[in-house]
């Protein structure tokens, strides 16, 4: 009789059960959350940043002038974080939305004197000083340690491909006359190249200057290099 009595409480609560979760379970699957969850549990992973970025190695050593016609080195930039780029002022293609990159970075950093930003042109026959001044106001840009800097064309384009393996060279066939890498480098205190790591585990090396995912991981790895 005892035993009886256990069978039917035992099936009273299995019965319970079933009404309650069951139907949410099946709900879950038919509206695919628990597929979502998994999804959202590796896009997490995937853009992690666990705070410790892959050193790539020391920053190629420049020395160039400045839009004030000032000479600006490596040295200008120990103990900052800065980013640095390629391009030129009479670019029809990308440099114009690799400048709105800067301009979003450079807002976000304003006023920060730990934080630079480096601009050198591969035109520097026409980008002179002056021509870099201009731009620079064009742009409206108002933070003392964004240096457009200018120089001697074999050694700029040495540095880009060579130094930096950022390409960058004169074609006569393409629009504005050159053609050049849309990526930016980031550089940290100490004067090492630094990035994350792509979903692969590699590290990125540098990031999209044309692309907002680019821009908004830089700037979340500026801010771990600042702390450090």
């Amino acid at each position: 009789m005892f035993k009886n009595k256990s069978y039917i409480g035992i099936s009273f609560i299995i019965l319970i059960f079933g009404i309650y979760a069951i139907p949410k379970i099946v709900d879950r699957f038919k509206e695919g959350d628990i597929v979502k969850g998994e999804r959202l549990d590796n896009v997490s992973n995937s853009n992690q940043v666990d705070g410790k970025l892959v050193e790539i190695g020391p920053a190629p050593k420049f020395n160039f002038r400045n839009q004030d016609n000032i000479d600006i080195s490596n040295e200008t930039y120990k103990g900052k974080v800065y980013v640095l780029e390629f391009f030129f002022t009479t670019c029809p293609s990308i440099c114009p939305k690799m400048n709105q990159s800067m301009l979003t970075i450079e807002k976000k950093f304003f006023g920060n004197p730990n934080f630079g930003i480096v601009s050198i042109t591969i035109d520097p026959e026409h980008d002179t000083a002056k021509v870099l001044k201009d731009h620079a106001k064009l742009l409206g840009v108002t933070s003392s340690n964004w240096n457009f800097l200018t120089g001697d064309k074999a050694v700029i384009l040495g540095l880009a491909n060579s130094g930096f393996n950022l390409y960058a060279a004169e074609n006569g066939n393409v629009a504005g006359g050159f053609e050049h890498s849309g990526l930016f480098a980031l550089i940290d205190k100490n004067g090492k190249i630094r990035s994350r790591k792509d979903d692969f585990g590699n590290p990125l090396l540098y990031y999209d200057g044309l692309d907002k995912k680019g821009v908004r991981d830089l700037q979340q790895d500026i801010s771990i290099l600042l702390q450090e």
